[in-house]
């Protein structure tokens, strides 16, 4: 029960740690409370965003902070005991998302999602899964004139520093390429470099399986019992290694603390619902309404409608007032039919204060490993950082430059 490598968690990053260092000829082990895929991995919109090389800010204007005061807001919600509790972190976010701040901040960012397309596309062919990926891009739409235009803004910014692409729809292209959409929308902005995915749940297994195929062992355990040494139970017994990745997601500061280190981490809990559509309705492309703060998405159970922003304590109760607030207004921007899912998924995404993922040694531990805190961008990134960790584990040349995602800036 010795390994070279154990790797805690089975979500997208984990799993693609995993994979990476398993085929690079490292004995690796993979741990997790559940089958692969099957927390945070499970119920995201589904998309590889090769557009998003600005991380998601906190917003910094008077009239919006107003409107996220008043808890009403369709995008974001919170708990008023997880407000208090994380006021270090929104402060440190806060100040983390000045323009001039966060414009630095993509410069490192968008070095990991150049990459984010192709290295998906790689791996979904190795492990046999490439019907998986849909090369179709999305969209967003608009309700408002004013909203259409600061958002094109926005984004031919990004075109202009990073080459984003992206395709300006007015009311007849939207319509010709979502004919079943709200005709009232005043039109849309299409990115067609990214892919979507049809069902995230199987990817993340299909590449477990893969990794399997290449050796890889995977246990249910508890990463709780993680200790010095690098050992770690399992339902098979205690395995150990000479070094441990923590890829836990939302629940990486758990182990991280345990260790010493006290880490700006915070939970955004978000909520997906599947429907049928109804009659010959037929959604193309993922959808996200960008004025209401939800995204449609077509996916291989039906269309899946995932909520905004929920602040709470990562495991408090559901409540899924989001879902019950958008849901009828996505039934006017797409002809919706019936629930598909008996109550609503809850998962949970990790959010760093300075919003780029930890990825790397933490140096005050010999052999112990991060790859955690990519808050909306897990699925988008998980194959490139099992790349970027697996490279610094063996020694390689990096893909990209790792410094900036170092534990030690906090």
């Amino acid at each position: 029960m010795k390994f070279d490598t154990v790797v805690l968690g089975a979500g997208i990053v984990g799993v693609c740690v995993a994979v990476h260092l398993q085929k690079r000829g490292r004995q690796v082990a993979l741990v997790d409370r559940k089958l692969p895929g099957n927390e945070t991995s499970f119920g995201n919109a589904g998309l590889i965003q090769r557009e998003g090389v600005y991380p998601y800010a906190f917003p910094r204007d008077l009239g919006t902070l107003l409107r996220y005061a008043r808890n009403q807001s369709l995008d974001v919600r919170y708990h008023a005991d997880a407000i208090l509790k994380t006021a270090p972190f929104l402060w440190q976010y806060w100040r983390n998302s000045h323009p001039a701040r966060h414009a630095a901040l993509a410069k490192s960012y968008a070095t990991l999602i150049e990459h984010c397309v192709s290295e998906h596309r790689a791996l979904a062919a190795d492990a046999d899964a490439s019907a998986l990926l849909r090369p179709i891009g999305w969209m967003k739409v608009f309700r408002t004139e004013s909203c259409l235009d600061a958002e094109t803004r926005v984004v031919e910014r990004w075109h202009r520093e990073y080459g984003v692409e992206c395709e300006s729809l007015d009311p007849a292209r939207l319509r010709q390429m979502e004919p079943d959409l709200d005709k009232t929308l005043k039109g849309g902005l299409y990115f067609p470099a990214s892919d979507s995915v049809s069902d995230p749940n199987a990817l993340v297994t299909a590449y477990a399986k893969h990794f399997e195929a290449l050796g890889g062992r995977f246990f249910i355990g508890d990463a709780d019992t993680l200790r010095e040494g690098w050992a770690v139970d399992t339902e098979a017994g205690t395995i150990s290694a000479p070094s441990v990745v923590v890829a836990l997601g939302p629940w990486s500061d758990r182990a991280s603390a345990r260790l010493g280190y006290r880490l700006p981490l915070a939970v955004k809990r978000g909520y997906h619902m599947h429907y049928a559509p109804q009659g010959t309705a037929r959604l193309n492309h993922p959808v996200l309404d960008v004025e209401n703060g939800y995204l449609l998405a077509p996916m291989a159970r039906g269309i899946r409608l995932t909520t905004g922003a929920e602040i709470a304590e990562c495991d408090a109760p559901k409540t899924p007032t989001q879902l019950a607030a958008v849901e009828p207004i996505a039934r006017a921007l797409f002809p919706l039919a019936n629930r598909l899912d008996d109550e609503a998924w809850m998962g949970r995404r990790p959010c760093t204060a300075d919003m780029l993922p930890i990825i790397g040694p933490a140096r005050r531990h010999p052999g112990l490993w991060f790859a955690f805190g990519h808050s909306h961008h897990g699925l988008t990134l998980g194959p490139i950082t099992g790349r970027l960790i697996a490279e610094m584990i063996t020694g390689e040349a990096t893909v990209v430059d790792p410094h900036p995602f170092r534990v030690e800036r906090f």
